[in-house]
């Protein structure tokens, strides 16, 4: 049975830091591109940052670049994402993701299985 369990949420200080991770079970994640998207209540979600299976190619959104940190684990079959510096503004729902096709990206479209969510709560 395909899962993918997220875990690390919770809530932290502005300025603090948190890492997120996804571990999938029926699924060997090393096969594909994989992402982080948030979701503010009421939005759409938004792409936060993915990982190219083959190179380790990275990309970031604008908002997050320089603070946010994804990395994968195969032996694991995990997925990661460091979160530092972290405002108000990232205070959403996380949701890890692998997609169906071959580069990664921000379209939620590409995006074949998903993680259930994980709530990031910056506040002091």
């Amino acid at each position: 049975q395909l899962q993918f369990v997220e875990s690390g949420g919770g809530q932290v200080q502005p300025g603090g830091s948190l890492t997120l991770s996804c571990t999938a079970s029926g699924i060997t994640l090393a096969y594909y591109p994989l992402a982080w998207f948030r979701q503010y209540p009421g939005k759409e979600r938004e792409g936060v940052s993915c990982i190219s299976k083959d190179d380790g190619r990275t990309k970031y959104a604008d908002s997050v670049s320089g603070r946010f940190t994804i990395s994968r684990d195969s032996a694991k079959n995990t997925v990661f994402l460091r979160m530092s510096s972290l405002s108000p503004e990232d205070t959403a729902t996380y949701f890890c993701a692998a997609a169906s096709t071959y580069y990664c990206s921000f379209l939620p479209l590409n995006y074949q299985y998903w993680g259930q969510g994980t709530q990031v709560t910056v506040s002091s």
